[in-house]
């Protein structure tokens, strides 16, 4: 964990990839039921979008699975803020993008509330 926001080596573009690890430990911590730690995997990922700026797929999926862990966690105004973060970035997306569909249908779900 120390490393985690090192660069890999020249063996890579930069830094893609680098955060990968987090973006996996999130997606476990998620299906062991444990959102709260899934949404601080998730955070240190948005919170460090220059480390990921050659991995734009790592960054939008970690904004959206911020929302889900904070939703999950109970966080329901700070959830709905990151969904409507990523739906205002993703505003001008292929309407057809199923990463873009389920967000839109999750965000309205929970807007409802």
């Amino acid at each position: 964990m120390p490393y985690e926001l090192a660069w890999l080596g020249p063996q890579t573009v930069g830094f893609a990839l680098s955060l990968y690890p987090l973006y996996v430990r999130g997606r476990a911590y998620r299906a062991l039921g444990l959102p709260a730690d899934a949404a601080g995997e998730f955070r240190r990922i948005v919170d460090h979008l220059g480390v990921v700026s050659n991995e734009p797929t790592l960054a939008a999926a970690a904004r959206l699975e911020l929302a889900r862990a904070l939703h999950a966690s109970g966080d329901a105004a700070s959830s709905k803020r990151v969904y409507e973060e990523f739906l205002s970035i993703w505003k001008d997306a292929d309407p057809d993008i199923p990463l873009f569909i389920a967000a839109k249908e999750e965000y309205a779900a929970l807007a409802r509330f």
